[in-house]
């Protein structure tokens, strides 16, 4: 075992879900080289010690009329209160699909998709900023997708 605590059957098995989330257990064992049991059980025992989060559809935000992506910088009120109603606000907004912590000049980088200039000058202008404790509001809007993946680096087998 890794330091991770996953062997070479194992890293086999999240790579195989990564690419592909609706293998049956069948199909996941003939791909990573197990009989049908064994690979169930490791399957499980990943999802409970909590490798393995959850399984979702990938969906094209371009054909749901979502034609706008926009990264955020917020800056808020150093005070704890203002740090709580912020990520109390952040919460709310389904539009903002990712929220980070950051170091630096700013405090959170939101990642935000809408569907037009409107979109996201409502949620900037009436939402955003009227957060209690967002002091400091700057974008930046993507023009195009070079890279983008949702699977993570997988350790190699030991």
């Amino acid at each position: 075992m890794s330091a991770s605590g996953l062997d070479a059957a194992d890293i086999r098995i999240l790579a195989a879900l990564q690419r592909n989330g609706r293998l049956s257990n069948v199909d996941l064992a003939d791909q990573v080289g197990l009989s049908p049991s064994p690979c169930l059980r490791r399957v499980r025992d990943l999802e409970e010690k909590g490798f393995i989060q959850g399984y979702t559809a990938i969906l094209d935000r371009r054909r749901l009329g979502m034609g706008v992506v926009a990264f955020v910088e917020v800056k808020i009120d150093q005070n704890a209160e203002g740090d709580v109603d912020f990520r109390r606000g952040i919460l709310l907004l389904p539009e903002v699909v990712s929220c980070f912590v950051m170091t630096g000049a700013m405090d959170y980088l939101l990642q935000v998709v809408v569907e037009d200039l409107d979109s996201f000058a409502d949620l900037s202008m009436r939402k955003l900023l009227s957060i209690k404790g967002v002091k400091e509001v700057r974008s930046s809007f993507v023009l195009d997708v070079v890279k983008h993946s949702t699977n993570l680096p997988l350790p190699k087998p030991t």
